[in-house]
């Protein structure tokens, strides 16, 4: 594989909806012969257009992706989704052995110009809000080039902030870190939430109140910030259900709706997990919330699938009436997907009995 310069692939965004969906007819011919000299059997299933770039979503050889053209018709490069489970091991062994605590955004296998193909592995920090980084292989599962933090560095951050009653950490806990997933359980933190001013704009509250009338709320809403740029609104309905309406405050746009659930429509696969990871230890369910995102909300060109939100907490020996929390994440079949270490806001557990 030849070497790969980062800031040209930086250079290379994947496709985003930003772009604008246009018939054939109004792709320039020399850009539809470029991809008829790329491709010897495709099928378009659509083109889009943005400054100074035309963009193809095709099929060819049973694969869907992405390829990119100048405005003159000169091709630049394809992207083809790929699964984590279809790349090479080596590749997925690195990424699981070196980011605890992170988890992959996407993955794209690319064709370049210069006849140059890899993997580009995105990757982001467990939570709500972090930039995602960059990982590059090469065809056999071998680390290029890369923008994310040091592996070494990410992996004591993560021992550290669950282990925090262990001061020092060896080279030798970073050698025997494990995944969380079916290791042993990583200890929660303790919460110190940091009291700052709110960010909401005139935009986010009157989308609140174009969403959440006054009619339909009966307590609230409380604003609070959010970790990663983003402002809560905390209130409860008519039918007495704790509610969560959260902003993102840079582009003051609707990102998602968290419902706080009560104890007798708690998820049952979750409830099976806790009582399967948690056996012989006691622990009390803080808060589970139910996340549905807003239907124009898209993180890289997908709209995310709901999620649920869990946190529990436990009495520990030797820290008196102090109690320690454990966060998780659970995709929407109920199915364990991440650990958090950190609280997502000031009210992260605040529950009602």
């Amino acid at each position: 594989m030849k070497k790969i310069a980062l800031f040209l692939l930086l250079a290379l965004p994947l496709f985003t909806m930003a772009q604008t969906k246009i018939k054939e007819t109004e792709v320039p011919k020399s850009v539809l012969i470029a991809l008829e000299k790329k491709y010897d059997s495709y099928k378009v299933k659509t083109w889009y257009k943005s400054p100074g770039q035309y963009t193809a979503q095709f099929s060819t050889d049973g694969q869907n992706g992405y390829a990119y053209f100048t405005h003159n018709g000169d091709w630049q490069y394809s992207s083809f989704p790929v699964k984590a489970e279809n790349c090479p091991t080596a590749m997925n062994t690195y990424f699981t052995s070196s980011y605890p605590g992170y988890r992959i955004a996407s993955i794209d296998y690319i064709e370049q110009m210069d006849g140059d193909v890899y993997y580009r592995m995105m990757i982001v920090k467990t939570g709500v809000g972090y930039t995602p980084r960059e990982l590059i292989f090469d065809t056999h599962g071998r680390l290029q080039k890369s923008n994310a933090p040091d592996p070494d560095a990410v992996k004591r951050e993560f021992y550290t902030l669950n282990n925090p009653d262990q001061e020092d950490i060896s080279d030798e806990h970073l050698k025997n870190l494990k995944s969380h997933k079916g290791g042993k359980r990583p200890a929660a933190v303790e919460d110190v939430p940091e009291m700052i001013n709110i960010d909401t704009t005139t935009a986010i509250v009157e989308h609140f109140k174009k969403i959440c009338p006054a009619s339909k709320v009966v307590e609230g809403p409380e604003w609070v910030n959010r970790v990663g740029g983003q402002v809560v609104a905390y209130y409860i309905n008519r039918q007495e259900v704790e509610m969560e309406e959260v902003y993102d405050v840079t582009t003051e746009t609707h990102v998602s709706t968290g419902k706080v659930l009560d104890k007798n429509h708690y998820t049952a696969a979750i409830v099976k997990y806790l009582a399967q990871k948690y056996a012989g230890e006691k622990y009390k369910i803080e808060r589970m919330i139910v996340y549905t995102f807003d239907s124009k909300w898209r993180v890289d060109g997908k709209k995310p699938k709901p999620y649920t939100y869990v946190v529990i907490s436990q009495k520990v020996a030797g820290l008196g009436n102090k109690l320690k929390y454990t966060r998780m994440e659970f995709d929407a079949s109920g199915n364990f997907t991440n650990l958090l270490a950190q609280p997502i806001d000031i009210n992260d557990i605040g529950a009602k009995d």
